[in-house]
């Protein structure tokens, strides 16, 4: 099994830093992309903005789980992501995601084994362990999306 060590490196990875699974990360994917292009709708699929809000949604509902608050997240809500009219709209976002992914990733290190064991939040969600991997799993293929957007409106042809 993983300890907080490890499982705070493979955040880091997927988020901020790492290229060993996907040879990329959302700190890459996302530094040379314009607010335009972050909002720019291609048929039916999830914008590059909309994907990001969906991963910080996430990450800053359980990192406020990991703080000592409740659990207020709900999947209804996780692509309601407010308008992005601007520049300073898309690096907001973004910032907000950076800080989010560290200190989810801070928080995650210090966890003992018995935390990474015990229940998050109620029983139907399993450990905390089980939380953070599936958040990880659900990054790397979020990951994948905007990647494949990002081609897609760099070389449309």
């Amino acid at each position: 099994m993983e300890n907080s060590n490890q499982l705070a490196a493979r955040l880091r990875e997927v988020l901020l830093s790492g290229k060993w699974i996907a040879n990329t990360n959302y700190k890459d994917q996302l530094s040379n992309v314009t607010w335009k292009q972050a909002t720019q709708k291609i048929g039916t699929l999830n914008t590059i903005a909309g994907l990001t809000y969906h991963v910080n949604y996430y990450l800053a509902g359980i990192l406020n789980v990991f703080e000592g608050g409740a659990l207020e997240i709900r999947d209804k809500y996780s692509f309601d992501l407010p308008p992005i009219t601007s520049k300073e709209d898309w690096e907001n976002m973004l910032n907000e995601f950076r800080t989010n992914a560290e200190a989810f990733a801070s928080q995650v290190e210090r966890m003992s084994d018995q935390q990474l064991d015990a229940i998050f939040v109620d029983e139907k969600y399993g450990d905390y362990r089980r939380n953070i991997e599936g958040l990880i799993e659900h990054s790397y293929y979020h990951l994948g999306q905007i990647s494949l957007i990002r081609k897609m409106i760099n070389y449309p042809d």
